[in-house]
């Protein structure tokens, strides 16, 4: 499903929704609301694609709740998750890096809740707006950083190490604290896994099973909660 007509979800944007996030954090009040009254909001479901690989980059988006999985569709026509974007940062923002369709497709991993606005006004918010331009930026430096990182792991690194890295990535940035470790907070099935470590489900399967039991994760329906984080590191240094 890609992105229909936006509807408004609640009746008037509060202004301390985007107060606290780095692209808007420099910027009064007045300016927020200004932001606020241009945007339109959306709930996705677990599974919809907020935008598509390819299509024309009509809009940009901030992800206030959930998380969102960017997936590249490779030359064989294979779906290859890239990486994975938290709550609090923006997406979408082909115009940054001189595109006018979308690089990838966007996958609300969990319910999700994002802004968007229409393309037009990126050049407005980059001019206008303290601190926008900058921390676009050092989030598009990050993302290929993560993305470099995980080409580099692939190219030389064990199956196990990969499969460790990986995860570490994940609870340093979704992770919460339960009683029985750190749990990756959203769904990702031990597929996803394979995808974002460029190995087979199979593969994927073992190594898990192996470390569960060692104690060092656990994972169920959808859910995986890292028992050891350290142990993990230890892995992924080889």
């Amino acid at each position: 499903m890609s992105d229909g007509p936006m509807r408004k979800t609640l009746p008037r944007l509060d202004e301390s929704l985007l107060t606290h996030l780095p692209p808007f954090s420099r910027l009064e009040t007045r300016q927020i609301r200004t932001i606020l009254d241009q945007a339109s909001a959306r709930r996705y479901e677990e599974g919809v694609a907020i935008f598509e690989e390819g299509h024309p980059a009509e809009r940009f988006y901030m992800l206030l709740d959930g998380y969102v999985r960017v997936v590249r569709t490779s030359p064989t026509g294979e779906q290859i998750t890239a990486l994975h974007i938290p709550a609090g940062q923006l997406m979408g923002i082909a115009k940054a890096i001189g595109r006018d369709t979308y690089p990838a497709t966007a996958v609300a991993a969990s319910e999700s809740i994002a802004l968007s606005w229409p393309m037009r006004l990126w050049d407005t918010f980059v001019a206008e707006y303290d601190g926008f331009a900058t921390e676009t930026y050092k989030t598009l430096g990050n993302r290929l950083a993560e993305v470099h990182s995980h080409v580099m792991e692939m190219a030389t690194q064990q199956v196990e190490q990969r499969v460790a890295n990986a995860l570490l990535r994940l609870i340093n940035q979704t992770g919460r604290k339960v009683e029985n470790g750190i749990e990756i907070d959203f769904p990702i099935t031990r597929q996803d896994l394979s995808e974002l470590t460029a190995t087979t489900l199979h593969t994927v399967s073992r190594v898990l099973s192996g470390w569960e039991k060692r104690g060092l994760v656990e994972s169920r329906r959808k859910r995986i909660t890292v028992r050891d984080p350290h142990a993990l590191m230890v892995l992924g240094q080889g």
